[in-house]
């Protein structure tokens, strides 16, 4: 008797894509299996032959000989295995279906449970200075954490013993259970999923294999780091249980609001007040930056919001060996508690130069001329 064609065996075109022949499998097997179908022997042939195919055609050295030789160039390697419709059973099937969405594993990725766990990550938040942000700093942080006991060397066991297996679960971690075609698997109860127990355990840590500490560091924190920047640190995280390797810790960098300066990425601003006279006539400012007092020339009639630049005098990038800028913004002051004396020449000066408008206040003549004419619509 002939073979059945394995493309005609799952129902799907010769070009059919992995995916295609994995769904077409996957419903195919779902409904011939033999734990589905007791006593049935047809649908425990079908489940054979669709059981074969995907062997098959689920390999693609396998599938490009059938493809090229048909039957002969697979004989021997495929096949149900001797096993009978039982070899595979359907847990299994359900697993390889729904492992995905359960967390299960697929067949043959199947491990002993292990007792060794990473430990979990840390996260540190540091306060810093802006200067320190900017120039970098050496700090000392002081974390609690859990770290590998030093008597059981991070096992949990007593000196001089060892765990065993445990048997309940004989070391998987998980127990089975199966009810008709649903199989079930759980953490195990009584070794929590590690797969062995202490039977002694040591007495500083309690069979953890890791004791609570509180530890120094010497963190380096680069010059531009800003608000909300992670510095990872491997390794320095809790330590894991019974042995397992350590997590990482991430100090989280936050950065304190400066009385002077603003930062915006690598450029840093402030403001800079200055006097009627000095925003008139010009003059010569003493400013303020990271690195001390820097000397700024104001030009005769400079308005409120001039920006002048400071090149070089921000902060450096983390990311290139170039540095930003410091942006003045200047903001002229006017006089305040003024004596009868000074009320009254300025309102002597101001009604001079209120005679030539135009001359001497060009911005505000332009802009009552906008004015009027939008009132003129």
């Amino acid at each position: 008797m002939a073979e059945q064609d394995y493309y005609q065996a799952l129902g799907v075109a010769r070009d059919a894509t992995p995916e295609q022949i994995k769904k077409a499998y996957r419903s195919l097997a779902m409904k011939h299996h033999p734990d589905r179908n007791p006593g049935d022997k047809t649908a425990e042939d079908k489940f054979k032959v669709i059981q074969k195919a995907y062997e098959i055609l689920s390999d693609a050295d396998k599938r490009r000989a059938y493809d090229q030789f048909g039957h002969a160039g697979v004989q021997g390697g495929a096949g149900f295995g001797g096993g009978g419709p039982g070899a595979a059973g359907f847990g299994d099937i359900f697993e390889d279906i729904f492992g995905d969405i359960l967390g299960g594993r697929q067949r043959g990725q199947r491990q002993s449970g292990s007792r060794v766990q990473r430990g979990a990550d840390l996260r540190y938040n540091l306060t810093l200075d802006l200067e320190d942000a900017v120039f970098g700093k050496t700090v000392e942080l002081r974390v609690p954490t859990w770290v590998h006991c030093k008597t059981c060397a991070g096992s949990g066991a007593k000196p001089g013993t060892k765990p065993v297996t445990c048997t309940t679960c004989r070391g998987q971690g998980q127990v089975h259970m199966q009810q008709g075609f649903f199989a079930v698997s759980q953490t195990c109860p009584t070794c929590r999923g590690s797969g062995q127990i202490i039977a002694d355990p040591c007495i500083q840590c309690r069979g953890q294999g890791r004791i609570r500490e509180e530890k120094t560091l010497s963190v380096k924190i680069p010059a531009g780091v800003d608000e909300g920047d992670r510095i990872r640190l491997s390794g320095e995280g809790e330590a894991g249980m019974h042995g397992g390797p350590a997590g990482d810790l991430y100090v989280q960098t936050h950065v304190r609001e400066h009385s002077i300066f603003k930062r915006d990425g690598a450029d840093l601003y402030c403001e800079m007040p200055i006097s009627f006279a000095t925003a008139v006539l010009g003059g010569e400012l003493d400013v303020p930056t990271l690195e001390g007092h820097v000397k700024l020339k104001i030009p005769h009639e400079t308005q409120t919001g001039r920006l002048f630049r400071l090149r070089g005098k921000g902060v450096t990038s983390l990311h290139s060996s170039g540095r930003g800028d410091l942006l003045c913004r200047i903001m002229v002051e006017s006089p305040v508690n003024l004596t009868s004396q000074q009320k009254a020449l300025l309102r002597e000066f101001d009604k001079d130069i209120a005679a030539d408008p135009t001359r001497h206040y060009p911005k505000s003549d332009s802009w009552l001329d906008a004015v009027k004419s939008f009132f003129k619509r």
